[in-house]
């Protein structure tokens, strides 16, 4: 849920709306508030340059009839269709009740995989409404882990066919329209009609990945998903046992092998998923999160109830007024009003109704006035809070000045305008072609993404254009689809840039244009930029608002006409080195100016300093290329290098210290069979993937050594991470997601670090830590000091022996994520987003503060200046600066882009990359270069 944008209609027929609910390829669906029964509601509004499309209205409205027809039990009653012929053909709507719910990719990104009731309920419940739809001939093709919601009495479906579970939904010339599925069944792959039985398989892949966290066909290149999904056999070895062969039916490759939905409910539930569900069935952390989600609608309810918001501000769904702490005095400069309108900053939360944004000097923005100019504005009641209140915490810099509500827990933060840099352009520019929405929200791509080289593990939250891991969230996904055509072209006389979103957490993309305040370094798609200004950047520009973050030395836009960067990685502090799917380009760190494109180092990771030269660990290469111009001095393939290895697979790099990198690779072999005892048969023989830890020297492009180590899960190659370095070995753990079924339950749930000899690559141990699982946030350091998440604490271990030595007490409901150690402290990060310092010796917490954003995803990624100084926390909403020594907020940057209805809508993570005097700020395709102390 986030607050409402410019272009957001803030009123559909009865309904007055409070918030953005959720965006799906199709529609955007708000919170939203009956004027006359007061109920909640959510509407369901088709996006603009959908609903002209005549055929597009037809679906919508037959959809909409589908759920009048399914409504009751697991689907919510609509409430009213909104008459698009007459009230314009941009608005298309339906409204149903609002019941708390999460979707099921948001469930399984926080708690992970659901347990077997839990399992029983949701299956027996989407069957139910399955089978009622079956009975009447039809087809619903709208299941997807973003249309099934989990409430708190059961499931919910949101979809009623394939509108509101496309994955990308196109207006083509000629009033044609174009719709693509998440998901794909063997019939439909062979190019046949989808029928009842269709949606029975994605029933299974559904409860599969409800009960794994992954599909069973996600192994293998994206490329050949649909070969997979016609011919594969699923992996189904994570699923409990009991539901093994249920799911394994509805996945037969024959529509006719597999069962009714009829039988699927009765097998899950003989009682039926209500009486199952009796007594609560959500995991405690799911159901603390719908009781959060449904805590913050009834804080917008209330606002909307208060009879001193009707009385002092009629308008105030229009415009919210608010001052700018940013002057001494301002709050004093307020007149003295009723108790009426002071009440309207208490009632209503930051983020609920924003004004309408509009430019002012510097970029910064504001909200229009209010309807009535006699009524003044509003003091910041928060800000005020905050500045006024101090505790004595002890020794702990406890941050007191988070506002809560209802007792429980931090209450989602406002709209910080004071404190948030607002990417607003100067002067818009033409808006290319609208392309096809494609469905980013909630769960992964269409199809699983495949492990991007220097990518962040499992814990770590952080990553690129959304291919991230953090906290319970996987890389992979649930949604397997035919790869996707490429975007259309920018029209041609002028560059196309991308544009941001605020606070995007579920999105579908568009083409658009790029801004930002300041000087803007744009390219065009295709063309190349020679850097033309050598000039050091200018002095660090002055800050105009308290808390707001210094102007950016530059912003560097990747052409929204090449493929999206996967990586970003540093070069000695001259380079940023961006790779995609199609090229590498450097960024000069000076300029922001793009400088030299490669295609050779497509896909690769990690711009690494190898004397002069850029190291680029490539797919099936390793490169190195001159900063100049990018052009390739040395090319190492992996099969010229090692010959003895034919077929090598290599995986992306663990680690890296000096010259030395480490990394992991597989090749298959052929074991002979034994020769058969007399009148026995001879055995064929077998295929056996071997894989080994390699190290190896960059400057003088040398192997150093490998060792072997245990296969990981198909296709092989075990990825692995170094967590701590010292001077006689490494340290280093398997990612998750590449542990075989057996390692996982050899593992009895615990996480595991190998520890190998340097100068030789010895296995020296195996050892496990406490309760520390494999997904656990964890960080070593020189001394032989471990400090890893331990459900919801941190604890530090001596690495040799496992001693614990001490431990901290994190948040409630909540748990640490990878922690970073600089200088003498461990700075600890929570998901409920809280960042602290702790001291290494101690574990005594130094301070402790809030980012002031709502829980979304796993714990922020922490990264920290060159200096030492300044601390960065970088999440799906935001990046906030703290100072390292004691935790004072410094600034937070929030991108949001071109308030446009037209525009991209961005849901990648923010990242952070400390360079010299700098900190680079990454959301998807943007770059901002701030400067930091």
């Amino acid at each position: 849920m986030e607050a409402l944008r410019s272009e957001d209609p803030r009123r559909f027929g009865r309904f007055t709306v409070l918030a953005r609910f959720q965006e799906t390829a199709s529609a955007v669906r708000y919170v939203a508030r009956d004027a006359g029964t007061g109920e909640t509601a959510v509407i369901t509004s088709a996006r603009p340059a959908l609903a002209a499309v005549p055929a597009f209205r037809r679906r919508f409205e037959a959809e909409a009839r589908t759920a009048e027809r399914l409504a009751g039990g697991w689907v919510a009653p609509p409430l009213e269709t909104g008459d698009g012929e007459a009230e314009g053909a941009e608005l298309l709507w339906t409204a149903a009740g609002y019941v708390p719910a999460l979707p099921l990719a948001d469930a399984i990104g926080i708690a992970g995989p659901l347990p077997e009731r839990a399992l029983r309920i949701l299956g027996a419940g989407i069957a139910e409404i399955l089978s009622r739809v079956h009975a009447g001939g039809a087809v619903l093709q709208g299941l997807a882990p973003d249309t099934v919601l989990l409430a708190g009495d059961g499931p919910r479906l949101t979809a009623f066919g394939p509108l509101g579970a496309a994955a990308t939904a196109e207006a083509r010339p000629g009033g044609q329209l174009s719709v693509r599925l998440g998901y794909l069944t063997p019939e439909q792959v062979a190019g046949k009609e989808a029928g009842a039985p269709s949606d029975l398989f994605v029933l299974g892949l559904l409860l599969a990945y409800a009960a794994t966290g992954t599909t069973p066909f996600t192994e293998g290149p994206p490329e050949e998903a649909a070969r997979r999904i016609a011919e594969a056999d699923p992996e189904l070895d994570a699923v409990p046992e009991e539901l093994r062969t249920l799911i394994a039916g509805c996945l037969a490759k024959d529509p006719a092998e597999r069962p009714t939905a009829g039988t699927v409910a009765a097998e899950l539930a003989l009682e039926g998923a209500a009486g199952l569900a009796r007594g609560g069935w959500l995991p405690e952390r799911l159901a603390a999160a719908v009781a959060e989600q449904e805590a913050r609608v009834r804080a917008l309810e209330g606002a909307w109830e208060a009879p001193a918001v009707a009385d002092a501000v009629p308008e105030l769904a229009d415009a919210v007024t608010e001052v700018a702490d940013s002057a001494p005095g301002a709050a004093d400069a307020v007149p003295e009003t009723d108790d009426a309108v002071p009440a309207v900053a208490d009632a209503v939360p930051g983020n609920a109704v924003p004004g309408h944004a509009v430019p002012q000097e510097g970029g910064a923005v504001g909200t229009h006035a209010p309807a009535d100019p006699r009524v003044p504005p509003a003091p910041d009641a928060s800000a005020s809070a905050s500045a006024n209140a101090t505790h004595d915490t002890g020794a702990i810099g406890e941050d007191r000045g988070t506002t809560r509500f209802l007792d429980t827990g931090p209450k989602p933060p406002h709209s910080d305008r004071a404190t948030t840099q607002l990417a607003l352009p100067h002067q818009p520019s033409p808006l290319p072609a609208v392309p096809a929405h494609q469905h980013t929200h909630g769960s992964p791509a269409p199809y699983p993404a495949a492990v991007l080289p220097g990518s962040a593990g499992p814990g770590s939250g952080q990553g690129i254009n959304g291919r991230s891991s953090s906290g319970q969230g996987g890389s992979g996904g649930p949604m397997v689809a035919l790869p996707l055509p490429p975007s259309p072209a920018p029209p041609s006389g002028g560059p196309a840039l991308d544009r941001r979103g605020l606070l995007t957490v579920a999105a579908a993309a568009v083409g658009g244009l790029v801004v930002g305040g300041g000087a803007v370094a744009v390219i065009g798609g295709g063309e190349s930029a020679v850097a033309t200004d050598a000039k050091p950047a200018p002095p660090k520009p002055r800050r105009t608002l308290p808390g707001q973050p210094p102007e950016p030395r530059w912003i560097y836009a990747h052409p929204s006409s090449e493929s999206a960067p996967l990586t970003a990685a540093l070069w000695q502090d001259r380079l940023l080195v961006v790779t995609s799917e199609s090229q590498a380009s450097a960024v000069d760190l000076r300029t922001g100016k793009r400088v030299w494109q490669r295609a050779d180092a497509a896909d690769g990771q990690a711009a690494l300093a190898a004397g002069d030269l850029c190291f680029v660990a490539g797919p099936t290469e390793f490169l190195w290329l001159a900063p100049k111009d990018g052009a390739v001095v040395h090319r190492l393939r992996y099969a010229d290098g090692f010959t003895d290895l034919p077929g090598l697979q290599a995986g992306r790099l663990a680690g890296h210290s000096g010259t030395v990198v480490w990394f992991t690779g597989s090749h298959t072999v052929t074991v002979k069979a034994p020769k058969p005892k007399k009148g026995k048969k001879q055995e064929p023989d077998k295929k056996v993937v071997q894989a080994h830890l390699f190290a190896y020297d960059i400057v003088r492009r040398a192997e150093l050594w490998r060792t072997p180590v245990p296969a990981g899960r198909a296709p092989g190659t075990p990825l692995y991470r170094v967590v701590a370095e010292r001077p006689a070995d490494i340290l280093v753990r398997q990612e998750p997601s590449t542990l075989t079924p057996a390692d996982v339950k050899a593992a009895k749930g615990k996480g595991s670090l190998r520890c190998f000899d340097r100068e030789t690559g010895k296995l020296q141990w195996t050892k496990q830590y406490g309760t520390a699982g494999p997904n656990a946030g964890i960080a070593g350091d020189e001394s032989g000091i471990l400090y890893a998440s331990v459900g919801a604490d941190l604890q530090s271990f001596e690495a040799d022996t496992t001693k614990p030595l001490w431990r901290v007490t994190g948040t409630e409901g909540s748990y640490f994520g990878t922690p970073l150690v600089a200088g003498p402290f461990v700075h600890t990060t929570e998901r409920s987003q809280q960042i602290g310092a702790v001291e290494r010796e101690t574990g005594r917490f130094v301070w402790r503060r809030s980012t002031e954003v709502p829980v979304i995803g796993g714990a922020p990624a922490l990264t920290v200046s060159t200096t030492g100084e300044s601390l960065f926390a970088a999440d799906a909403a935001q990046v906030t600066a703290f100072s390292a020594a004691d935790g004072e907020r410094l600034w937070k940057f929030q991108d949001i882009g071109v308030a446009d209805p037209k525009g991209e809508t961005v849901s990648a993570p923010y990242r952070a990359l400390a360079s010299g005097a700098n900190v680079i700020v990454q959301r998807a395709r943007s770059f901002y270069a701030f400067p930091v102390a």
